[in-house]
């Protein structure tokens, strides 16, 4: 298995794996993102993240991707958006070979700080990462703001005016 920075020729690997995520994470219909839009915006002059792709006798059976934020208090960070290791590759090392190559990253990037979420069931992850000394922050909730929330929020403040 080689662990290498991913290519536009590899998406629809990446695209089959973020699928399978969101089967994973009892979501099957939430992904809407396309190869298209990930080889735009992720290849573009100025991409939007990167990745980190596991091969093994040449077929992709893992992804991480990741992208740069800026915190307030710690300066430049990673944030590693997803991990995903084909259900069948699960247990090979593929896993713990990309969390290693995002902490590297991160390393060589001088960032402050890695982060991401966790699911508070995906308890084989939990424990994974409490192990590898990572920090699980359980005072504090996840903010999202979907599209039709976005188009209601800006309804309502334009029938404010």
């Amino acid at each position: 298995m080689i662990i290498r920075k991913g290519t536009k020729e590899d998406m629809q690997a990446v695209l089959d794996l973020i699928i399978e995520l969101a089967v994973f994470e009892k979501e099957p219909d939430a992904v809407v993102v396309t190869k298209e839009d990930l080889i735009r915006d992720g290849f573009s002059s100025n991409p939007l993240f990167h990745t980190f792709v596991a091969e093994k006798n040449g077929e992709i059976v893992g992804v991480a991707l990741y992208y740069y934020r800026y915190s307030t208090w710690k300066g430049k960070t990673i944030h590693l958006e997803d991990l995903v290791v084909k259900e069948s590759q699960r247990g090979t090392g593929a896993g713990f070979a990309l969390y290693s190559e995002i902490i590297k990253q991160g390393k060589k990037d001088n960032v402050r700080r890695i982060e991401w979420n966790v699911l508070d069931w995906n308890e084989n992850a939990i424990a994974f990462y409490e192990k590898s000394g990572a920090n699980i922050l359980k005072d504090w909730y996840v903010v999202q703001m979907d599209e039709k929330a976005i188009s209601n929020f800006l309804v309502n403040l334009k029938s404010k005016k």
